[in-house]
């Protein structure tokens, strides 16, 4: 089980508490991860990625085994720790400001 971690807003939103836990088939990826997030929470869809073209929402940042996974690929594997379920992949909500 892969375990995810979402930002209050979202977890409001998905009506959950605490960590999200999702199977996912084949390679443990940042696509599989949301593509698995997605199906079992459709509430969710467009707000981390974008409907149409897939990419990662501006405000939104992508972690695991403290490092930023925003800008890998999206079909790159994630950390062992995380395909293992030892560790999360953390969907973090940027800030900005002046």
């Amino acid at each position: 089980m892969i375990r995810v971690v979402l930002p209050s807003h979202l977890r409001t939103l998905a009506r959950v508490d605490g960590e999200v836990k999702l199977a996912v088939d084949g390679q443990v990826t940042q696509r599989s991860v949301l593509d698995a997030l997605e199906t079992c929470y459709p509430m969710l869809r467009g707000t981390i990625r974008d409907q149409v073209t897939q990419q990662r929402r501006a405000f939104v940042r992508f972690f695991a085994c403290a490092e930023d996974l925003s800008h890998e690929p999206p079909d790159a594997p994630l950390p062992d720790a995380v395909a293992m379920g030892a560790e999360p992949f953390l969907v973090v909500g940027a800030m900005a400001g002046g």
